[in-house]
């Protein structure tokens, strides 16, 4: 079983689909906890350590075999517990931001809410040093996309996105900080790769299931 840990119940279907459509079989255990990403914009993803430790013990000790964190946010803060965890705890972003290291050295990551411009940066950045390349990694907030999402506004949330990623031409690949920007990149014509998150994360977590371990993201590790 993989449990899931989200702070948007959003999330819930679109993982489900993706299970549905390329991994059939696979138990999915949802947990969602708003909250923390509240406290994590307001005080700092630190500030959440302890909730986050305490969400994915439980559902370790529900039976999990891994645990896949969905926020960006607070997706490094997920992986620390993985050693208390005793299973691979991953965050969602971690095989996307290898894949844009693979795909050019200049990286433009787009973000509806500002927490998570400096941690995914910060990601791609590490796993830039992991694979021992060279990058330049520039971060965009998308102007009121954020608001857009809060009050359902899901397709003026994505026309947004789809528009600031159409807008960026000094690049080698765009990636998508949040997993709920995924069809965004389905509606845009940026000319270099967009790559979102959801996909990738869902198929690395349900690898970790399959053999008890973290698997490779393309990265050296």
């Amino acid at each position: 079983m993989l449990a899931l840990l989200h702070t948007s119940a959003v999330h819930v279907p679109v993982f489900d689909a993706l299970r549905d459509a390329a991994h059939p079989g696979l138990e999915l255990r949802h947990h969602v906890a708003a909250e923390l990403l509240d406290v994590a914009r307001r005080d700092g993803p630190s500030a959440v350590a302890g909730a986050v430790r305490e969400a994915v013990l439980r559902a370790v000790g529900e039976g999990a075999r891994a645990v896949l964190c969905t926020c960006s946010t607070i997706g490094q803060v997920a992986e620390a517990v993985a050693d208390d965890a005793g299973v691979p705890v991953l965050r969602v972003d971690r095989p996307m931001a290898a894949a844009a290291v693979a795909a050019g050295s200049r990286v433009v990551v787009l973000a509806a809410l500002r927490s998570t411009l400096a941690p995914t940066a910060a990601l791609v950045e590490d796993e830039a040093r992991r694979a021992g390349r060279a990058v330049e990694v520039r971060s965009r907030l998308v102007d009121g996309a954020w608001e857009r999402f809060e009050i359902g506004d899901t397709e003026g949330y994505l026309r947004l996105v789809a528009d600031a990623a159409d807008a960026v031409t000094d690049a080698d690949v765009i990636v998508l900080a949040q997993a709920s920007m995924a069809p965004a990149g389905e509606r845009t014509g940026a000319a270099m790769p967009v790559l979102a998150s959801p996909g990738p994360g869902l198929a690395a977590a349900a690898a970790a299931v399959s053999t008890g371990r973290r698997v490779s993201t393309g990265r050296n590790e």
